[in-house]
């Protein structure tokens, strides 16, 4: 019996990796909310990895939010992330854990790096300034794996995905990203037979989105690669690996696609006197795909999975 600790499993992310791993007899799943452990106290996370025998880690806690949240909170931003990742990170390694694999953030990448963004673009930039405290700290999470990596012979592997989406995502009006943000502005149109509902930009600024089932088999994927074969083909202990489709779509296309998956018939009008943002922002995945994973599910397909989750959940969804 594997005994695996899912840090974040009611996030998006987490909460997939645990449906996944939960099909496999063999793994024991371990979880807790904040009334057992505090990620972000060393004293509770240290306890908490003493009290129970872990085999593995997925470190998928995190504090996120979208550009307004990223605003208004930097130093949470910052400040909550780095300690969990040090604090689960280090009590991993205290405790005796060979394996574990971090999940980060293609935010990580310079804003002006060229696409598709490649893993050797780590560090050869300026990061996008709205997001940079998170970026940051996810940054500091693959340096902490490659740290202990190389002076303790540890196995701790580094995931950095695209946009996710899908079942548990945060469909707060203010605080959500771009498509839990659409589908909630589609479909609340629609109810109301709103006539036109406005966008910001012009549409052009083109995006890559993974469906986050897709992202949770990645993850286990790269989680129980052979280690020779994940170093052979990082060619170091101290590498990261991008998650995603590889394939992008504009802004406009999504906005489009989302309107069609929710029946809206209005029109779409766009303000384009509002910032377009970053122009494209796209996942080099060959190394992955090299590994023996690719991604399956279409855009179109994933949004109406995570439309049919929002309808059955509208009155508990996180936000």
């Amino acid at each position: 019996m594997k005994r695996i600790f899912v840090a974040g499993h009611k996030g998006m992310v987490g909460s997939a990796i645990v449906r996944q791993l939960s099909q496999d007899s063999n793994n024991q799943i371990i979880t807790a909310d904040r009334s057992e452990v505090d990620l972000v106290n060393q004293q509770s996370v240290s306890d908490f990895f003493a009290k129970n025998q872990i085999n593995q880690v997925y470190l998928a806690a995190a504090k996120v939010g979208g550009i307004h949240a990223n605003n208004e909170y930097p130093a949470e931003f910052i400040y909550e992330n780095l300690m969990i990742e040090a604090n689960i990170i280090h009590a991993a390694h205290k405790n005796d854990v060979q394996d574990l694999l971090f999940l980060g953030s293609s935010c990580i990448y310079p804003k002006m790096a060229p696409q598709p963004m490649k893993e050797d673009a780590l560090l050869t930039g300026l990061l996008e300034c709205t997001n940079e405290p998170y970026a940051i700290a996810k940054i500091a999470g693959i340096k902490l794996c490659e740290s202990y990596n190389r002076q303790y012979g540890r196995d701790y592997r580094s995931v950095m995905p695209t946009n996710l989406y899908g079942e548990n995502d945060n469909f707060h009006p203010e605080n959500s990203h771009v498509i839990p943000a659409l589908i909630r502005r589609f479909h609340e149109a629609k109810l109301a037979n709103a006539p036109v509902v406005n966008a910001w930009g012009t549409g052009k600024p083109m995006r890559e989105f993974l469906y986050v089932d897709e992202m949770a088999e990645a993850s286990i994927f790269v989680m129980n690669l052979d280690r020779e074969i994940y170093q052979r083909e990082t060619q170091t202990m101290l590498s990261h690996i991008n998650v995603g489709t590889g394939i992008d779509c504009t802004i406009k296309e999504l906005t489009e696609t989302v309107a069609k998956v929710i029946g809206y018939q209005g029109e779409i009008h766009w303000d384009t006197t509002k910032p377009d943002g970053t122009p494209r922002k796209l996942m080099d995945v060959s190394r992955l795909e090299r590994l023996g994973w690719k991604a399956q599910i279409s855009l179109e397909e994933g949004l109406t999975q995570t439309y049919q989750w929002f309808l059955e959940n509208q009155d508990s969804f996180r936000g």
